[in-house]
């Protein structure tokens, strides 16, 4: 699973490529993920790159790294001195990751270095990392298969009596077993949620202040997200939407598992559901509007009579897709005004979803890869609502 050196290549042209273009001098990296992207490893430090020069790499922890261009600091203070004696100039515009970046680190790192101007380098990375590369997409497909592995054992570990959370605990066990990484990373503030989510019967309608597709109580006040304890019971739904970060890549997968039988409506409703997947499947293509996915969604949930369903009830989101990758919520976005056409390379989740009061959450979700032609789905399974008892 290790970055192999032509990706970092590969990754270190395309930054370059948009530094250019943007007329910045050098841009400084801190964060884990973006470190990872670039170099398949994380450290406690700085990688900092120009259009002609670099990467060098400014390390406070681990020791013993066996990065070229590696110098060991204490602190970034020490940076500016180091590439001074390196031949590097000072950058004019410097491209900082604005959005990510706690407010006094960003000011130090600003201070540090004194440029003309700065750019914002996570706005830059999110339009990077929308188009993933072959590796990436292999590192999807590796994910893919231990994920569909995990929801195959979802019945066997049902028991009678359970509540939402007992059996999600499981499921978590299960997950950890085929190799889950178990950390979840959500782009942005106030996005916290533990391994995905599990909604069962009426939790589902419950509002929450997370941005994901539905909410859920939770266990606790300060994290109003999931699971909320909630008994299982003949006539429930039970909807499993639990991380698929089996490598560095994250697929995002939803089934719907029912407590004996649920009412016609909510086979219905799933079959709405698939029908929107279907078109997706048959008619996404690059170039297609991912404003235009949303809208023919939105419409075919008013033509089934289900507008008041679709993607919550009590409360509504406003998207029903997202991009995938190292985070869990990376672009694209299928939402309205989002007016950006599919590429070839693009990696998603499609997530048609409905919330029927009385029985639960409804629906499907798949992981799809953008190709020259059309789409294809990398998480294959059964997608009927599976009976757990």
């Amino acid at each position: 699973m290790r970055m192999p050196e032509n990706e970092q290549a590969l990754k270190y042209s395309r930054l370059r490529e948009a530094m250019r273009k943007e007329d910045a001098d050098a841009c400084l990296i801190s964060l884990n993920i973006h470190h990872y992207y670039f170099t398949g490893e994380v450290f406690n430090g700085y990688l900092y790159i120009t259009p002609e020069s670099g990467p060098y790499y400014f390390i406070i922890r681990p020791s013993g790294t066996e990065m070229e261009n590696r110098h060991y600091i204490r602190k970034p203070e020490e940076i500016p001195g180091i590439l001074a004696g390196l031949g590097v100039s000072p950058p004019r515009r410097l491209w900082l990751e604005a959005d990510e970046l706690p407010y006094s680190a960003y000011v130090r790192l600003k201070n540090i270095f004194r440029p003309e101007s700065e750019g914002n380098a996570s706005a830059a990375f999110r339009q990077l990392r929308m188009i993933k590369t072959s590796w990436e997409i292999g590192q999807f497909r590796l994910s893919a298969r231990q994920h569909e592995a995990v929801y195959r054992e979802i019945p066997a570990c049902y028991r009678p009596g359970m509540t939402d959370l007992e059996l999600q605990i499981v499921i978590e066990n299960r997950m950890r077993q085929h190799g889950s990484i178990g950390l979840f990373r959500a782009f942005g503030t106030n996005m916290d949620i533990f391994m995905g989510s599990l909604l069962a019967g009426g939790n589902a309608e419950t509002a929450s202040p997370f941005d994901f597709a539905l909410g859920g109580g939770g266990m606790h006040p300060s994290t109003p997200i999931g699971a909320n304890g909630t008994v299982l019971a003949e006539g429930m739904s039970v909807m499993v939407d639990m991380s698929g970060n089996y490598t560095a890549y994250i697929t995002d997968m939803t089934r719907v598992f029912s407590v004996g039988k649920l009412k016609e409506e909510a086979y219905a409703a799933h079959w709405v559901a698939l029908e929107m997947q279907q078109w997706l499947a048959e008619q996404a293509k690059p170039g297609m509007l991912c404003s235009d996915i949303y809208g023919y969604a939105l419409e075919t949930a008013r033509q089934a009579g289900l507008v008041g369903n679709f993607m919550g009830s009590r409360q509504q989101a406003r998207f029903v897709g997202h991009g995938v990758g190292l985070q869990i919520n990376e672009l694209p976005v299928m939402a309205p005004r989002y007016d950006v056409p599919l590429q070839p390379n693009m990696v998603f989740a499609f997530e048609p979803k409905f919330v029927l009061p009385g029985t639960g959450a409804i629906g499907i979700e798949n992981t799809w890869l953008v190709t020259e032609n059309g789409v294809e789905e990398l998480t294959c399974l059964p997608e009927e609502i599976i009976p757990l008892s």
